[in-house]
């Protein structure tokens, strides 16, 4: 039976029961789970399945899929830009993962570290987080964003503002010269500027489509940004600008940081 086969009965096999579990996924089709797991993280990908602890379920497409739609956009660069941001990272330390489709999967590359402290005010991160590797997992509660699966409200910036993490990982909309960070919807660029003085380092993940970008809200000037990955060069004036202003700017390959 082929990946692609397979696939296509594991879907069905969700649409008659609901949810399984890696381990009869695996049974089911005679192969190893870690088989299932690469053909469930293809799915969840495409949008198609939603990986649970444990196990894989369909998503719930009303509330899911803007987000999902999200992460289907540029995705092979926003893995390879997220592997390379996670090296970063080292265990045991406090890391902010904001409501953006990159920074899910750079919780995803997260996965061989131990004992991290995880601050999330996104559903879908903090569900992918909890119960691995000893992490801690704390989530800014406050009203869920359904497009977003997030929370970007005053409880949820206070939360946050309680923890000083050593890291920030930060998606953002649109990058320009002038203006430096941007984002399109006014409560998430809120929560992200309301929190940035707390951060010891923020970084910044955002594939290439993002230069130049129309946006009308903005975040961070590139003075607050420690560090941008990307996964293609950035147009000169952008280069230029983070450099006066102190980014580092790393452009990742095959995900791999190049800068």
């Amino acid at each position: 039976m082929t990946q692609s086969e397979r696939m296509t009965q594991l879907l069905d096999l969700l649409k008659k029961q609901g949810s399984w579990s890696i381990a009869d996924l695996a049974a089911h089709f005679a192969v190893s789970e870690e088989t299932v797991r690469r053909d469930v993280r293809q799915l969840e990908g495409d949008g198609r399945a939603l990986k649970v602890h444990g196990g894989v379920r369909l998503p719930d497409t009303q509330l899911e899929g803007p987000y999902r739609l999200r992460m289907r956009e540029q995705a092979e660069a926003k893995q390879a830009i997220a592997r390379a941001a996670a090296g970063l990272i080292s265990d045991g330390m406090t890391v902010l993962l904001d409501s953006g489709s990159t920074s899910f999967y750079v919780a995803r590359a997260l996965a061989p570290l131990r004992r991290l402290t995880i601050i999330t005010n996104n559903l879908a991160i903090a569900n992918e987080m909890v119960g691995r590797a000893d992490h801690r997992v704390f989530f800014a509660g406050g009203e869920v964003n359904n497009d977003y699966r997030a929370t970007f409200d005053a409880g949820a910036i206070a939360y946050t503002r309680s923890f000083v993490p050593d890291v920030a990982i930060l998606s953002m909309g649109a990058i320009e010269a002038a203006r430096a960070f941007l984002d399109f919807e006014p409560a998430e660029a809120a929560y992200k500027r309301a929190v940035l003085d707390r951060m010891r380092r923020v970084v910044v993940v955002a594939d290439a489509v993002k230069f130049g970008r129309p946006a009308s809200v903005h975040v961070a000037d590139f003075a607050e940004v420690h560090d941008l990955m990307t996964d293609a060069a950035p147009p000169a004036d952008i280069a230029a600008a983070a450099q006066r202003g102190g980014t580092r700017v790393h452009v990742v390959s095959k995900g791999r940081d190049d800068g």
